[in-house]
């Protein structure tokens, strides 16, 4: 060994610099920036730039300058489908955040059965949302769905039929698919709160309820920003199961933006204007999200801790 060598209290070379290591780390994000640039980033040029032309879907594409947005933003009926896609998003997010905290931090449980309830919860996820809709759409008709086999007259009500109910249902089966993944969501984040904590609150006497609102949901802070930001985003392209359940009504009552760009983009062969809204899409998802991190604050301390 070289009398310059570095070395340690003990006698031992010293570690290696750890230049030559964060110099390869950057290129480590090379494939996922490929991907990204390839699968995300060059399809929303795209369909911005096609929002300033006129095609058809097969014919030549000719540019038409701000016709297609003037089409859209002049429309009627964009402020209706925007206020439905938002309702959507209100709606989903108040019923299934609630619901998926509580069974995230029942499910954090350390029983044995627990676990198999886990799995159990979380096949509603694993299903096709088209599949979904058309098992629902079966299980609520009126004259032979459940409530027609079954002799219940609550359940015979004309579900997809009604303005209200058609909503409400179009609410209920999204929840029913996806609380079970913000659940998991929540079980994490609840492991991951210190033990400590809660031996301290139950040595001064706090029961369950005041430990879940002392401890539990403040600790899930960042967790809730996740899951609403991933709900709030995702609701916005709320396609398949309301096509296949609804396919926008009646009337327009479930009318959403995501729906009506494949009324004007595949029915009406308008792909200027679907392009439009796409992009009216990304823009009110990008806000959302933005917002949502505005909400979770600055603080990365409490988010570490938690795990979110």
């Amino acid at each position: 060994m070289s009398a310059f060598a570095p070395t340690t209290r003990r006698g031992a070379p010293a570690p290696a610099s750890g230049g030559a290591r964060s110099g390869v780390l950057p290129w480590l994000a090379v494939p996922a920036l490929v991907l990204f640039v390839a699968f995300a980033v060059i399809p929303l040029i795209g369909v911005l730039v096609l929002s300033f032309t006129s095609w058809d879907g097969l014919g030549v594409i000719t540019v038409s300058g701000f016709t297609s947005w003037r089409a859209v933003l002049t429309d009627p009926g964009l402020p209706h489908a925007l206020w439905v896609t938002f309702l959507v998003m209100a709606v989903s997010w108040a019923f299934q955040t609630p619901a998926s905290i509580l069974i995230g931090v029942f499910l954090a449980g350390r029983q044995r059965y627990r676990a198999v309830l886990a799995v159990v919860f979380f096949i509603p996820l694993l299903l096709s949302q088209a599949a979904i809709a058309i098992a629902y759409k079966a299980l609520l008709d009126p004259n032979f769905g459940l409530g027609a086999g079954l002799h219940i007259g609550l359940l015979t009500q004309d579900w997809l039929g009604e303005p209200v109910l058609a909503f409400s249902t179009v609410i209920f089966v999204v929840s029913w698919q996806f609380i079970p993944f913000h659940s998991l969501i929540y079980q994490g984040g609840v492991r991951q709160i210190p033990r400590a904590m809660y031996e301290a609150a139950e040595m001064d006497g706090a029961g369950r309820v005041r430990k879940f609102f002392s401890i539990t949901l403040p600790q899930l802070k960042y967790t809730i920003i996740t899951s609403s930001t991933l709900m709030v985003v995702g609701s916005l392209t709320f396609f398949d199961l309301i096509f296949v359940l609804t396919a926008g009504g009646p009337g327009d009552a479930t009318r959403v933006l995501a729906l009506d760009m494949y009324k004007r983009g595949f029915q009406a062969n308008l792909m200027g204007p679907a392009s439009a809204i796409a992009v009216i899409l990304v823009l009110v998802g990008l806000v959302m999200a933005l917002l949502l991190r505005r909400l979770g604050g600055r603080d990365n301390s409490a988010s570490q801790l938690e795990g979110a």
